[in-house]
């Protein structure tokens, strides 16, 4: 009879999936390691997989089991210059805390007659799930090896997952595995370059200078920033204010001019108004209907951005907590790109499991309610599909509180009000906007000016989605033609501001649109640099207002309670995404809070240290370095040649090799010009 061993990549999925399977008929047993348990039951597969009722066994890794370094002769910084990294023979070898874990799987492996794979379905779930295959045929080679296909926990979808076996996606398997050499020795040699490099300046004797990648160009963009900050002249600029009284109520005019850098044309246009004019005539009025949009479906970078925006928390610990709600079975898999629903998924039955919770669930009843079948909507559709997961979305209901920790709820509030929003109807009102003239009425040109007002009739997504922010601004009843006394009219003077510092949901867009690690690695790097004190971050401060500027108003999340990344060659690396611990992803976890208070307390920002700015200027002011290191175009390559492989379009050895000659010319250019890195450190250190 067929025996069947699942594995899983974390310890609270193995769980979870042999429960389903097994119908709560499930016999534990301990392992070696602390952290694994194997759960025997039988359960009827499908055809691919014995095609009976038959004996399985579900266990579990804990993120990676393989590791990757440099042979142990060259492990030594003094072993070999840092230049022979690109080129030096590397090793793989299961580490001595996972060898319980490797001993497990294989002595599993060799009583059974399947593999059936429940890694995660990314790419770095595929490469797991590969390590996991090498260990267990190396054990029983005549093993048939499937993986189920899963983007939640909920019973039925567990139930369709081991239903429809399918094989593993090799080319994405193959993309990580190209990804982890590049980033072990890309890594390993700046960092042992720099570091060596350096010691000679005051303060770095005997400091480790990290280098990665992915988190160079996030430090160039934070620098970049500062920089523009630092070096901002301020400007004075005029413009002229108007008021009428309508209805007993004062109405502001806008200039339609805006403001001018020059005062004395601004005192011209003034005094040529003024002459001899005493009103202001309607000239336009136009009533319109308007929306606004409901938001889209829910993608990993806009569940951190907006988590960073709306709760306060730091990205490293919004997608902490929301692999916590994946893996527990609230919600959907954490980590996608996609933000359109498949047609085929029955969004009614995800809303009614809602309905009962007691401050969203009213809401939820009235988007199925017979009585009113226009309430519900389906959702808008995004421009991406990673054909993988669905939007991040709700499984099942959660009451306040079954849920551990303020955090928790906060983060699973908002997935369920997001995917809530995104099967309501746009909000609708009417906007009006009242343009006029005043001047003198026979010598044109008149100054225009003009204002709007807002009257929302039907609020619809706002209802549930409390993060927007669109209020009633009801104007008075102003009729075209008419005439209006001008109660003020004056210049008015204000200076230009500089930007704000980068926050975190800026940082995290510049990342995405450049190409800057993956929506699931993102927040590793921002913890990374942190970590490493080139960069830190605090709560953003408040400038004081300036006139003729607008500061876009934000939702104040309540109170709550707060929550490392990749290696970048300062020690053996797994590569970006490496994962660690019991179950969970190398570095994620509270490198952020504990690098610089990126946790709780509103939106961060970034600065950089006098190191962070000494490096990203040093690398800059090498010459014949057409692409610094601390600009995003060298790793934007690197991540669509990535791209290739997953899409068969390029093969893993061509790719490792163009990204390390690529790599290994602007070392090469650094380590010619390395007194001007030297020399950047000085400046900013001593």
């Amino acid at each position: 009879m067929p025996h069947i061993f699942c594995v899983a990549e974390k310890p609270s999925i193995a769980k979870a999936v042999a429960n389903h399977l097994g119908g709560g008929r499930v016999n534990v047993r301990n392992t070696t390691s602390k952290y694994i348990k194997n759960y025997d039951f039988t359960y009827r597969f499908p055809r691919e997989l014995g095609g009976q009722e038959c004996s399985a066994t579900m266990s579990s890794v804990a993120g990676h089991t393989i590791a990757h370094d440099f042979e142990p002769h060259l492990r030594k910084w003094s072993s070999c210059p840092p230049s022979a990294l690109f080129e030096s023979r590397t090793v793989k070898f299961v580490e001595d805390d996972k060898k319980p874990i490797a001993r497990n799987i294989e002595a599993e492996s060799r009583r059974a007659t399947h593999l059936f794979i429940w890694t995660d379905c990314d790419r770095e779930g595929e490469y797991i799930g590969v390590e996991i295959r090498d260990l267990a045929l190396a054990a029983n080679p005549r093993l048939i090896v499937l993986r189920a296909k899963f983007s939640n926990i909920e019973r039925a979808h567990v139930l369709t997952a081991a239903s429809h076996p399918v094989l593993i996606d090799e080319l994405q398997a193959n993309a990580v595995a190209a990804r982890i050499e590049l980033d072990l020795r890309i890594g390993a040699a700046f960092t042992r370059f720099q570091t060596l490099s350096l010691q000679s300046v005051q303060g770095l004797e005997n400091k480790v200078l990290s280098y990665g990648s992915c988190q160079f160009p996030t430090l160039g963009f934070v620098v970049e920033r500062y920089l523009r900050v630092e070096r901002f002249v301020p400007e004075n600029f005029w413009g002229i204010r108007v008021a009428v009284e309508k209805e007993g109520r004062r109405v502001d005019l806008r200039w339609k001019r805006g403001r001018l850098f020059d005062r004395g044309v601004c005192t011209v246009l003034f005094e040529r108004m003024v002459m001899g004019a005493k009103k202001v005539k309607v000239v336009g009025l136009v009533t319109k209907p308007t929306k606004k949009w409901k938001p889209l479906p829910l993608t990993t970078v806009e569940l951190q951005k907006q988590g960073s925006r709306f709760l306060g928390l730091s990205s490293q610990i919004v997608m902490t907590t929301a692999e916590k709600l994946y893996t527990s079975g609230y919600i959907s898999y954490p980590r996608t790109e996609t933000d359109q629903f498949d047609p085929g998924i029955d969004l009614r039955a995800l809303i009614s499991k809602q309905t009962p919770h007691p401050t969203w669930g009213t809401y939820a009843q009235s988007l199925l309610a017979p009585t009113n079948p226009t309430k519900f909507h389906a959702p808008r559709n995004g421009k991406n599909n990673d054909k993988a997961h669905p939007p991040i979305h709700p499984v099942s209901l959660v009451l306040p509180h079954a849920l551990a920790s303020a955090t928790e709820r906060r983060v699973y509030e908002f997935v369920v009000r997001r995917f809530l929003a995104c099967c309501s109807d746009d909000a609708k009102g009417e906007t009006t906007t009242v343009d006029v003239v005043y001047g003198p009425p026979m010598a044109p040109p008149h100054e225009m000016f003009g204002t709007s007002g807002l009257v929302v009739r039907e609020r619809n997504y706002l209802e549930v989605y409390v993060y927007d922010r669109w209020s009633t601004a009801e104007l008075p009843t102003f009729v075209l033609g008419e005439e209006l006394d001008a109660v003020e009219a004056e210049i008015t003077e204000g200076r230009t501001a500089p930007p704000g510092y980068l926050t975190e949901p800026e940082l995290i867009g510049l990342m995405d649109v450049n190409g800057i690690g993956t929506d699931a690695t993102m927040a590793e790097h921002i913890a990374k640099v942190v970590e490493r004190q080139y960069v830190f971050a605090r709560p953003r401060g408040r400038r004081a207002a300036v006139p003729g500027e607008e500061e876009e108003e934000e939702y104040v999340p309540p109170a709550g309670d707060d929550g490392d990344g990749p290696n970048d060659g300062a020690r053996p690396a797994r590569g970006r995404g490496s994962r660690g611990g019991r179950g969970s992803r190398g570095g994620r976890g509270g490198g952020a809070a504990r690098g610089g208070g990126a946790g709780t307390g509103g939106v961060q920002e970034f600065v950089p240290s006098t190191l962070g700015i000494a490096l990203v200027e040093g690398y800059d002011n090498i010459p014949g370095l057409d692409t610094s290191l601390t600009k995003p175009f060298l790793r934007k390559e690197m991540e669509v040649k990535l791209k290739g492989i997953c899409e068969g379009r390029l093969r893993k050895e061509e790719v490792v090799q163009e990204s390390l000659d690529m790599y290994r010319q602007v070392f090469a250019i650094a380590n010619r010009e390395v007194g001007r890195l030297k020399e950047a450190c000085r400046k900013y250190l001593t």
